[in-house]
């Protein structure tokens, strides 16, 4: 699907108009779909800077860290 749409979702809110919830939800869906951070950005459709904002406040990468650790 996400090669039919250039890697965007289509029908999905903008970002900034999500709840905090859902916005950490839609970042660990897009990490965990995604083969690559780059991919990840193009689902969510975020710039570089959007992105890394995002993980940084709601502390994505650890979540995943510590779920592969027990």
């Amino acid at each position: 699907a996400g090669r039919l749409t250039r890697g965007r979702v289509h029908g999905i809110l903008q970002w900034k108009s999500l709840p905090d919830i859902i916005k950490d939800a839609a970042l660990k869906a897009a990490l965990s779909i995604s083969s690559t951070r780059k991919d990840a950005t193009r689902i969510l459709g975020l710039s570089e800077r959007n992105f890394k904002k995002a993980i940084k406040k709601y502390d994505s990468i650890n979540f995943f860290v510590n779920e592969n650790n027990g």
